[in-house]
């Protein structure tokens, strides 16, 4: 993945999607989630939304 690409709509979705499948599972606080959803749906490259779910297994990219 080149982390400068735009990241699209759906790739956004994605990452929210995880970050709340995290959050059922107890791998990030309620504060933390909500941090990193409104990163997600701030970030403009593929390279952003990485960052948001590296500490958490099967990572997208």
């Amino acid at each position: 993945m080149s982390e400068d690409v735009r990241a699209s709509d759906a790739e956004r979705e994605a990452v929210v999607e995880r970050l709340q499948r995290a959050l059922s599972q107890g791998r990030l606080s309620v504060a933390e989630c909500d941090e990193r959803i409104a990163s997600a749906y701030a970030s403009t490259t593929r390279g952003e939304l990485a960052v948001l779910t590296r500490d958490l297994p099967g990572n997208l990219w």
